[in-house]
């Protein structure tokens, strides 16, 4: 499958599913290209007939009810439609000026997590592998470790897991050397140190 459709893919699974599936979204977003994103848009309207379901900010529950996912239409904005540069520029200035992360300042838990997946994905992408070899997680974090694993292998999986050795003090491969089994913990771990 071509990343564009995956990414699409994913997506679609992530809109169609549940609010803790919104994380997904985060991710997609913050960490592809402006080029990436563009192509799993295209591959999106393409698999999807160009659907109207997606609406920043509002979209529908399982139960049908309208829920409003980011409060402040213009925080929204400026993440959506600024450069990955542009927008640490911006963070690095509000830290400046007001002497605490922007971060601090929002009360939207969904905005948060863009900004902090934005400003430093390799400690989000840590926290999210973190969860995902948890005991006691649901599938959609289950699915993270696959997913973070495969899609940034080839992107910044070493920066990754070394931002994981010096937040939980354990080498990731070990991690999912200790949770994963089989051919399963064989592939992971052999996509983490080809990258090394």
């Amino acid at each position: 499958m071509h990343p564009w459709e995956r990414d699409a893919r994913m997506a679609r699974k992530a809109l169609d599913g549940r609010p803790q599936a919104y994380g997904l979204l985060i991710e997609l977003a913050c960490t592809k290209s402006s080029y990436e994103l563009l192509g799993a848009r295209k591959a999106y309207q393409s698999l999807y007939v160009r659907s109207k379901a997606i609406k920043l900010g509002i979209t529908n529950n399982r139960h049908g009810d309208k829920k409003k996912l980011f409060k402040d239409e213009e925080i929204v904005r400026i993440l959506a439609t600024k450069s990955k540069p542009y927008l640490k520029a911006v963070f690095k200035g509000y830290k400046e000026t007001f002497n605490k992360n922007i971060e601090e300042d929002l009360d939207e838990t969904s905005l948060k997590e863009t900004i902090y997946c934005l400003y430093a994905p390799p400690m989000c992408f840590s926290k999210i592998l973190d969860s995902a070899m948890k005991a006691n997680t649901n599938e959609d974090e289950k699915e993270a470790l696959t997913r973070v694993i495969v899609t940034r292998a080839n992107v910044d999986i070493k920066n990754i897991a070394e931002e994981y050795n010096k937040q939980y003090g354990t080498p990731l491969t070990k991690k999912i050397e200790d949770v994963a089994l089989g051919n399963y913990k064989d592939f992971l771990v052999t996509l983490v140190q080809r990258a090394g």
